[in-house]
């Protein structure tokens, strides 16, 4: 004799049971107040975001007066008290990935911001804290963190990028350019990846080079810092707002530079947040999910046994990649922090995989028409097409391989 069971159907609108059934009470709360946002608020404006290529002003506004803003400060300071070295990492994945369900470019500009908390709580002094803190808790003041000083030209480039740093009394004169600045113009305060050495970033900085970069708060409301939009021109991402900013002459004074001379990169923070990322990736496969299962429905195009496979392969993707993620977090939560990093590069390689494959599995089971606006999944491809070049997939892979066969290998930015 079979028990009454009354079948649930899972809604766009509502968090999946997948990434419920994992989270703390409080956590769920969370995940589920950000969701509402970013259902009835953030995905209304992504379209005219994306169109006009501006910082989303709006959702942040709209992040703070919902006390969203200090993810991963921590609770003593007013914050959330998240993050991989808080005992929480999940919860903030999935509050990501509700963002990114609305809008991609909106949740990197958020990762940014939350990442650089996550920085400024395991490297800078108390009396730093207690100086900057107040200002996203109380303010709603954003930040983000700026590395890209890429070192080889592009067709079409007239020269290279890069910064360098005169030793002043009281701290640093900084001066040059950077690129891929997210939130650039939207942003209160960047840290900034610098080296004394000259030109090329974190990324570039290998041997003993890597003990010169410093990390560094600069305040953007500084009129030496200039953002030049005229760069930024891409297929998606675009209210990433990622403009070229010069620094012509800012003074980084001493009391601004965080931690010791390449503190970043002998302690892998990057490794942080590699699977917040793919939290933001699964966010937009996610989104293409679900308008998927919506247009198959309302065009009767259920029992069409090609588009079945389509919706299978979705749905085991993206229950792959919540999997993978509560992977990587329960490593990062537990202490287990060599395991999560090497595990948050293969969540990275994978998840990027599994989002693209979901999303093109999207396009194929609704046809044409899902690529025409007003259709969120146009903007989703272009989008996910982007972001996914944030690191090389080749390189994660290579690194991944590195690991398993006892090699050097280096999971912070995947270096040849």
């Amino acid at each position: 004799m079979t028990a009454d069971v009354t079948p649930i159907r899972q809604t766009a609108s509502e968090p999946r049971p997948i990434a419920g059934i994992y989270l703390s009470d409080r956590g769920r709360a969370l995940v589920e107040q950000v969701a509402l946002l970013a259902r009835e608020r953030f995905a209304e404006r992504a379209a005219q975001y994306d169109a006009e290529a501006v910082f989303p002003k709006e959702d942040f506004d709209d992040l703070f007066a919902a006390s969203l803003m200090a993810p991963t400060i921590p609770e003593s300071y007013g914050g959330l008290g998240l993050g991989p070295y808080r005992g929480d990492v999940f919860t903030l994945w999935m509050m990501t990935k509700e963002i990114a369900r609305a809008d991609l470019s909106l949740a990197r500009c958020w990762e940014g911001h939350a990442n650089s908390l996550v920085l400024l709580d395991g490297m800078a002094d108390e009396t730093q804290k207690r100086r900057w803190f107040p200002g996203v808790v109380e303010r709603g003041e954003t930040w983000v963190a700026w590395s890209g000083e890429p070192q080889a030209r592009a067709p079409g480039d007239t020269s290279r990028f890069g910064t360098t740093l005169e030793r002043v009394d009281g701290g640093y004169r900084l001066n040059g350019k950077k690129a891929f600045c997210t939130s650039a113009g939207g942003a209160t305060w960047a840290l900034l990846l610098v080296s004394t050495a000259g030109p090329g970033g974190a990324r570039h900085a290998t041997g003993a080079a890597a003990d010169t970069v410093l990390l560094a708060a600069c305040d953007l409301r500084d009129p030496s810092v200039r953002v030049d939009p005229r760069w930024w021109d891409p297929i998606g991402m675009r209210a990433t707002v990622s403009h070229v900013v010069e620094f012509e002459n800012t003074l980084i004074p001493d009391e601004n530079i965080i931690g010791t001379p390449g503190q970043y990169l002998r302690e892998g923070w990057q490794t942080c947040f590699v699977p917040h990322y793919a939290s933001s990736f699964l966010g937009a496969a996610e989104a293409a999910y679900d308008y998927a299962i919506d247009y198959i429905r309302c065009q009767h195009k259920t029992d069409d046994p090609y588009v079945q496979h389509h919706v299978a392969k979705m749905a085991v993707a993206v229950e792959t990649a919540h999997l993978w993620l509560r992977h990587v977090a329960t490593l990062w939560e537990s202490g287990a922090y060599a395991e999560a990093q090497v595990a948050g590069s293969r969540a990275r390689h994978l998840v990027e995989h599994l989002a693209l494959e979901t999303v093109d599995h999207a396009v194929r089971a609704c046809g044409a028409r899902a690529l025409n606006r007003p259709s969120p999944v146009e903007r989703i491809v272009r989008d996910l097409s982007m972001y996914v070049r944030h690191d090389n997939d080749d390189q994660v892979l290579a690194t991944i391989g590195k690991s398993v066969l006892g090699k050097t290998f280096d999971s912070s930015f995947f270096k040849p």
